[in-house]
């Protein structure tokens, strides 16, 4: 009767076969180690994009071809069982042979040809490496970027992403890990805010003013708002929150509100103008890669593609030093940064005579 109910349909559709003591489906192990590693069937669920009765079925199915209960079920997540743990630990070691047989194989391609995955925060993807984007297909028109912009940090190891560009250092000793460079955030506002707000002075004044602040995975606004206002209630001085950097530029630029942006914002974020106050901050800006895929061709290109673009010879807002918005200009070089960003921003006379201004006043 099975057969005839699962006739046309595929194997994952229903789990694959349940035969006990035959050889597991490999679909099934993957999506059981991806449970352990989440802690929770729903987590793991929302992270595959599959649904809970799915994966629980993928499970019951496990368990059944392996004649041995692998997790155990709790309010709180679920807990592993010895034998579970012992096929964990076998899936695993079969996971990391797969892909590197996956690896070894993409390394035979020499050509400049194929799928190659970017895992980048949201707004340096958004705003950065997208524009950039252009001129790289172009010349290698065979070549197809997955661009995945997004604040959780991927797991390069397990093939997420074959490079990822992010703002939190890993800590896996298996993977290549380099500083590209150093992202520096300062206040910003647009003039319709500073117009009918004002101009804050001063720390004490700033936090009688309205905040936009980017709380995601990767940056830390709420908490640094309780660091420097311990005192201060959030609902009346917090305007928006956002996970989504892009979001949070605009709500800055509409008027919203005051948000640190990047200090290079200011090439492409129109109408903001920089706040002459602290505090301001730095983060490093990571790059990490499982050293495998540093010898397929296409991938190789793309590292030392990224690498170019955060290379603070050429951009110097990348560097370790603090660079004031309106004195990029004179530190920067290259080709006409606007170029790679219409769309998103257009020329303003009022900031370009602000960037002509030979004196201000010191950050307070």
């Amino acid at each position: 009767m099975r057969a005839l109910a699962t006739r046309g349909e595929p194997p994952e559709a229903h789990g694959g076969a349940s035969t006990t003591g035959s050889v597991p489906d490999w679909e099934n192990v993957r999506q059981f180690i991806e449970v352990v590693r989440r802690g929770s069937i729903r987590s793991a669920a929302d992270h595959m994009s599959v649904s809970v009765s799915a994966l629980r079925r993928r499970l019951a199915n496990l368990e059944r071809q392996l004649n041995t209960p692998l997790i155990t079920r709790h309010t709180d997540g679920i807990r592993v069982t010895a034998e579970g743990q012992q096929i964990f630990d076998a899936a695993c070691q079969m996971e990391t042979a797969a892909f590197g047989m996956m690896r070894a194989r993409d390394a035979t391609a020499p050509d400049i040809s194929g799928e190659v995955k970017i895992a980048v925060t949201e707004g340096t993807g958004t705003f950065w490496l997208a524009p950039r984007l252009v001129e790289l297909q172009r010349a290698y028109p065979k070549l197809l970027v997955n661009l995945k912009c997004a604040m959780s940090p991927a797991d390069v190891s397990n093939l997420e992403a074959d490079l990822a560009v992010q703002l939190v250092k890993p800590d896996s000793p298996e993977l290549k890990v380099v500083r590209l460079g150093f992202l520096h955030t300062m206040p910003f506002a647009a003039q319709s805010y500073i117009n009918t707000y004002g101009l804050p002075t001063s720390l004490e004044e700033l936090k009688r003013h309205r905040l936009v602040l980017h709380v995601a995975e990767q940056t830390e606004h709420e908490a640094l708002f309780r660091k420097f206002w311990p005192d201060v209630p959030f609902i009346g001085t917090v305007a928006l929150k956002t996970n989504v950097a892009s979001a949070h530029l605009w709500a800055v630029a509409k008027g919203a509100g005051i948000g640190w942006l990047p200090t290079y914002t200011h090439f492409i974020g129109g109408r903001i103008v920089p706040i002459e106050i602290k505090p301001c901050f730095v983060s490093d800006i990571w790059l990490t890669y499982h050293p495998d895929v540093a010898r397929i061709a296409r991938v190789r290109r793309i590292i030392d593609w990224v690498r170019d673009s955060f290379d603070a010879r050429k951009f110097p807002w990348f560097g370790e030093q603090f660079i004031h918005p309106y004195d990029l200009p004179k530190a920067y070089r290259g080709e006409p940064l606007i170029n790679m960003f219409e769309g998103f921003a257009r020329a303003d006379s009022g900031i370009c005579q602000a960037f002509a201004r030979k004196s201000r006043p010191p950050l307070t």
